[in-house]
């Protein structure tokens, strides 16, 4: 009794290809027609709704990131006493995006201001010539983001660690810590601009009003975390980040705002050559 071969149908062995040119060629099925039909059917307000949707998804979802960020920079400037700077503001929703931006428009704040300072207290010294100096940026963005980062790593370890001593401490998140020291050195951005003011006095009055803005946020914060341990500890604890925030604002105005600048000699003319007259005792 003889098999008959399983029958192989010339489609199945075409290329992509030739399949693809084999459409064009082919006849329009009915099916082919009316889903073809449907299509033509349909507006192109219909077609683009898709896109339409995933752009002003996308539109919304940035409005909301932008306001969210500016709740918590008035937040940060404008402390309420007694609140919580991560349970008002935060939400267990921290980001990134606000301290990392704060924390590279200080640096060059601080850099320029810096700079522009120097500049109108020798200005119109004759022996003064002005000579921008770039690597003020990179000294402002190591300490600034060594700060924003290193410190609140180590208070998070620090918390970490007294939560497993005392299980009534509150916890924090790296990333909430982070957030809440970013949004904290936001008000340092208009203090730098304003220490462009040749005063010294003007400048260390800003200065200790700016500390205690942001630094009420960071005491009103982490206070509660602390203050169910032991009270040395509490208490140490908070002096700790406020003299870490305080050597950061001190350190910033006395070395690119206060710091001496030494004033360059004005360049020597050479006296043209005289003659000189060399007589001989005879």
């Amino acid at each position: 009794m003889s098999q008959k071969s399983p029958r192989i149908s010339t489609a199945a062995c075409r290329s992509p290809g030739e399949k693809r040119m084999m459409s064009y060629w082919e006849p329009m099925t009915p099916i082919k027609q009316s889903c073809l039909q449907d299509r033509r059917k349909v507006p192109l307000s219909g077609r683009l709704s898709t896109t339409r949707r995933s752009s002003m998804w996308t539109h919304t979802r940035h409005i909301c990131l932008f306001s969210q960020v500016l709740d918590r920079i008035k937040g940060s400037v404008f402390p309420v006493p007694g609140k919580n700077f991560v349970r008002l503001y935060i939400r267990s929703n921290p980001d990134l995006y606000g301290p990392f931006w704060i924390c590279a428009t200080l640096v060059f704040t601080i850099a320029v201001s810096g700079n522009l300072s120097n500049f109108f207290i020798h200005l119109g010294k004759p022996t003064y010539h002005y000579v921008p100096q770039f690597r003020k940026v990179s000294i402002a963005a190591t300490a600034i983001y060594a700060y924003a980062w290193l410190v609140p790593l180590a208070l998070w370890g620090f918390l970490m660690w007294r939560n497993s001593k005392v299980m009534n401490i509150v916890s924090y998140s790296f990333l909430e810590i982070v957030c809440v020291y970013g949004y904290s050195l936001f008000v340092y951005i208009p203090t730098a601009i304003l220490w462009i003011i040749p005063q010294k006095v003007v400048r260390w009055v800003l200065m200790i009003f700016s500390l205690c803005l942001s630094g009420s946020v960071l005491v009103m914060t982490f206070w509660p975390a602390v203050r169910d341990d032991n009270r040395r500890i509490a208490l140490a604890t908070v002096g700790t980040v406020v003299l870490l925030h305080a050597l950061l604002a001190v350190g910033c105005l006395a070395y690119f705002f206060d710091a001496p600048e030494l004033d360059f000699p004005a360049p020597i003319v050479p006296a043209h050559n005289a003659t000189t007259v060399i007589t001989k005792n005879l």
